[in-house]
């Protein structure tokens, strides 16, 4: 008996979660995608290291009207 692969137990249980009915015609498509989305995203984490201390930008805001007389 082969084990179910994990990404397609993952792609079942988001479906079911949200539920959100995934034929099995459009499975491979949908598994195709998450494989190019997970890839991307690590070459993201590897080669992009967040610092460990990060500033706020400024906000910036309107001028108020000025009050009458």
């Amino acid at each position: 008996m082969r084990l179910p692969d994990p990404l397609d137990a993952y792609i079942d249980a988001v479906g079911a979660a949200l539920a959100l009915p995934i034929k099995p015609a459009w499975k491979p498509a949908v598994r195709a995608n998450l494989e190019i989305t997970l890839k991307l995203a690590r070459l993201v984490e590897t080669n992009s290291p967040c610092p460990t201390a990060l500033q706020q930008a400024g906000v910036a805001l309107a001028p108020r009207p000025k009050a009458s007389p």
